[in-house]
């Protein structure tokens, strides 16, 4: 009787179960927040399309090429370590990590001009859905980051290979998942009227 050798990247979803379990309880979170939103929102109307048209489109369109780059430099580390290549692997993650940075350096930078503008939570209710749910997203762009480093120093160190590489599927797909939610969230908060 043989045995069956299962290649990782034969297997599905990618990466590790448990990030799946953890990605729908996140997805499950920005959904309820999400829906909490679009319900108030429907209360508000006029003061919501008001403080949206105040916001800073340019930026939020700056932050989605960043997402989006570097999501597709992640779909290519995951490539390159498939290809048993973990210097190619290290590279691409480095780049999706500057185009993190890029996101965070830029979302600072409006936070600043609403804090200087004296914009807080309880400024009005728009204020209090978008800076609650950017900052969550936010600080899960830096989670991501911190997974996608830690998955970088392992990969420079040989830690995968094309046989084993369930660690880097697992960064990506939450990377991933982060940049899913930005892409629901965008159109959400700064392009919707």
């Amino acid at each position: 009787m043989q045995t069956q050798v299962v290649v990782e990247s034969d297997r599905y979803p990618p990466g590790d179960l448990a990030i799946w379990i953890f990605i729908l309880a996140e997805l499950a979170a920005f959904g309820a927040f999400f829906g909490a939103y679009a319900f108030t929102r429907m209360q508000n109307v006029e003061m919501f399309n008001h403080y949206q048209s105040m916001l800073d489109s340019d930026a939020a369109l700056i932050n989605t090429f960043a997402l989006i780059t570097s999501s597709y430099f992640v779909v290519r580390a995951v490539a390159s370590i498939r290809d048993n290549n973990n210097q190619g692997c290290v590279r691409w993650l480095l780049a999706a990590l500057v185009m993190g940075a890029l996101f965070l350096v830029v979302k600072s930078q409006e936070y600043a001009h609403h804090i200087n503008e004296g914009i807080t939570l309880s400024t009005n209710t728009f204020y209090m859905f978008y800076l609650s749910l950017t900052f969550f997203h936010f600080m899960h762009v830096i989670m991501g980051m911190v997974i996608l480093a830690a998955v970088a120093v392992k990969a420079k160190r040989g830690g995968y290979s094309s046989q084993q590489h369930t660690g880097v599927e697992t960064g990506a797909s939450y990377w991933h998942m982060v940049d899913l939610v930005w892409l629901i969230l965008f159109p959400l908060v700064y392009v919707m009227r």
